[in-house]
């Protein structure tokens, strides 16, 4: 197989999250994809198979070092990339396990860019299970929670839960053991664990802890920006039609999300990043 490796919601030539692409002529077992993945070693593969002629329509599935996830963002900024690459810029189609999305590809200042548009998103509030689950794995205790905004389990293609804390620096400690965090995840079917710190009404500091996937952390999660985005516009938070992510500085790899949405319940919301290619 022909492996690209790309960084997505890069700045520049620095940061953002390294993902696996594949581009197909035909399609490949399950087994296969997750023996690619597995050997990438990035926290996840995309793997897309051309459907028709036209190179503008993929099947596409995600495949973490352990698992398939339903949808990833960082990968499909990176495959929005390799199609921007392959095919030239424009809009294309990508077919999912559970919902259809779009990716847009563009010749940015730094490289190429890329914009996905959600699968739908909602929300509810943390289980009382959930919860103490989560906050026992990170160590946090209520006094720890910024009561601008709730926990709250987040859905925009894939499951999340996310947690504001109010202090910055409690943000940059956080730890857990991956053994147990991957527990934690799998018992409550959540893809990743959102930690976000409110700089401002459009500005966020987010962490992602990963155990699911085997990854301690990822330095950019575009599933989890748009969940958040859908929450976000339940809770009536005053976002004025878009926000910023920023992710990975505390691991040293600095990401950039940039979201847009309107006030409509549940519809997608649109991702955006650039790219840069792995050497």
């Amino acid at each position: 197989m022909d492996i690209q490796r790309i960084a997505a919601f890069s700045q520049g030539s620095e940061g953002g999250n390294p993902a696996g692409v594949v581009l197909l002529p035909e399609a490949v077992s399950a087994d296969e994809m997750a023996r690619v993945a597995a050997d990438v070693g990035y926290s996840e593969t995309a793997f897309a198979v051309a459907q028709g002629n036209d190179g503008r329509s993929w099947r596409v599935r995600y495949f973490s070092p352990e698992s398939e996830v339903p949808f990833c963002g960082h990968a499909t900024i990176a495959l929005g990339a390799a199609l921007g690459k392959h095919n030239g810029a424009g809009t294309y189609m990508l077919e999912l396990n559970d919902a259809t999305i779009t990716v847009d590809a563009e010749e940015g200042p730094d490289g190429m860019m890329a914009t996905l548009s959600s699968p739908p998103t909602r929300s509810r509030a943390m289980t009382d299970a959930e919860e103490q689950d989560v906050m026992t794995l990170f160590a946090l205790t209520p006094e720890d929670l910024d009561p601008q905004l709730a926990p709250a389990f987040i859905h925009g293609g894939a499951n999340h839960v996310v947690l504001p804390l109010k202090d910055r620096a409690r943000l940059s400690a956080m730890s857990y053991e991956l053994n147990e965090g991957r527990a934690v995840m799998r018992k409550h079917d959540l893809v990743t664990v959102m930690l976000v710190y409110i700089e401002g009404n459009q500005t966020f500091v987010v962490r992602n802890a990963f155990a699911s996937g085997g990854v301690l952390e990822d330095p950019a999660t575009g599933a989890a920006a748009a969940a958040f985005a859908g929450y976000l516009r339940d809770s009536q938070w005053p976002h004025n039609g878009s926000f910023t992510i920023r992710q990975g500085e505390d691991m040293g790899s600095p990401s950039l999300i940039k979201v847009t949405l309107d006030d409509t319940a549940g519809a997608s919301v649109r991702v955006s990043g650039g790219a840069r290619d792995i050497k």
